[in-house]
């Protein structure tokens, strides 16, 4: 059996959490030991934010201590890590990359065990440009010095995989592997469009000002015909200015801010959509959302840009509009909301697009393990779909 040492720095209980958790137990079911060691705070956090301690110190400290902070964390990072290593004994380190963080590739590296590294986004350049980033060329330099010690990376989209690859990484040493879902949290139940009921637009995730809600609120004021309500679930930063616009246009009536919901009523809660909402999105990510507005059936409306292009098709499984545009998101929305049929022609092609190509949490952790497998002169014959490692006396050597 496969024995994996996962590595992470994550304190908040959010998309990345339900990255993890997805992962992780897909992980397991195929077979694969997995040993967590991440920070204690993460499993105190209520999902939707962060621990209180961590919470409290970033608004007290200058942004520039913050990230010397990240970097002495460290120290205690490697130490917690050594530890797992040593009680666990693990065949390979599985990392989720997070900016600053060094200690799977500092223990890889003293132990001569391979690496690998799960990147969902180039952190140096997303903090640069919606964050406060201060050390930002120390903060490119050791991305990069983490990117090119592994063995392996796995990107979850085309486009970062050009990112990682321009850093130095070999692209034969990098590997897609978008998001995914629990297929079957998401029961196949085809939409129906409800005659005479307004429609419903939805928005699930965490609320930053570039997810682009915003410009959503500010079409609820035009005049609209069917009448059109925007649910937004979900909390964060940006919720607050939201409201306010809301109230500001006099439409706060047709928006309802449902907040974090638990995970269980997720599914439920998209199929009330008509339609599903991904305003705007990162250059090279790879939303969750996206997913699981496939799994539940759903009409998207989405920004028509290369890496939505890699998960959907305009017109075939998504209403695609272009992002540089300022009426072509409310143009998308208005066209789906007067046309029944093309809502549920979408919805169930997006279902049907999601089985076919499996984007499933277990189809990546497939995918994952015979990569590894594939690496490791310790490889046996596969079992089924899932490789089984034969472990040897003492430690693994690249």
């Amino acid at each position: 059996m496969l024995r994996v040492l996962y590595s992470h720095r994550v304190q908040s209980r959010d998309g990345q959490s339900v990255h993890i958790e997805g992962l992780v137990n897909a992980l397991r079911h195929v077979g694969v030991e997995v040993f967590m060691a991440g920070p204690s705070v993460y499993e105190r956090a209520k999902f939707g934010g962060e621990g209180a301690p961590v919470a409290a110190i970033r608004r007290i400290l200058p942004g520039a201590v913050i990230e010397l902070a990240e970097i002495y964390y460290n120290i205690l990072a490697y130490l917690r890590l050594r530890r797992a290593y040593k009680t666990f004994n693990p065949d390979v380190i599985y990392e989720r990359y997070n900016l600053y963080f060094l200690a799977g590739t500092l223990l890889a590296w003293w132990n001569r065990i391979p690496f690998y590294l799960e990147v969902n986004s180039s952190l140096a350049e997303e903090r640069a440009r919606y964050g406060s980033l201060k050390l930002r060329r120390l903060a490119k330099v050791l991305e990069g010095l983490v990117w090119r010690s592994a063995d392996r990376v796995f990107v979850v989209t085309e486009v970062l995989k050009g990112i990682v690859a321009a850093a130095g990484v070999d692209s034969e040493r990098i590997i897609v592997v978008p998001n995914g879902v629990d297929r079957e949290s998401f029961p196949a139940t085809p939409y129906q469009a409800r005659p005479g009921a307004p429609i419903t637009i939805g928005f699930i995730g965490f609320v930053r000002d570039w997810h682009g809600l915003d410009g959503v609120i500010a079409g609820l004021a035009q005049p609209l015909d069917p009448p059109i309500r925007l649910i937004v679930a979900g909390d964060g930063p940006a919720r607050p200015a939201l409201e306010r616009q809301a109230q500001q246009l006099g439409v706060e009536g047709r928006v309802q801010f449902i907040g974090v919901q638990p995970r269980r009523s997720i599914p439920d809660l998209i199929h009330s959509f008509d339609i599903a909402l991904q305003p705007r999105a990162v250059g090279y990510a790879s939303p969750l959302k996206l997913f699981e507005y496939m799994a539940a059936g759903r009409a998207i409306v989405a920004p028509d840009q290369p890496n939505i292009r890699e998960i959907l098709t305009h017109d075939e499984t998504a209403m695609l509009f272009d992002p540089e545009e300022p009426a072509a998101l409310w143009g998308a929305i208005r066209r789906l909301a007067a046309d029944a049929q093309s809502r549920e022609r979408l919805g169930f092609a997006a279902r049907r697009a999601l089985d076919a190509r499996d984007y499933t949490w277990e189809a990546n952790a497939v995918r994952i393990t015979e990569a590894i497998a594939a690496d490791s002169p310790r490889s046996m014959a596969a079992t089924g779909a899932v490789p089984a490692l034969d472990r040897p006396a003492g430690r693994g050597a690249r």
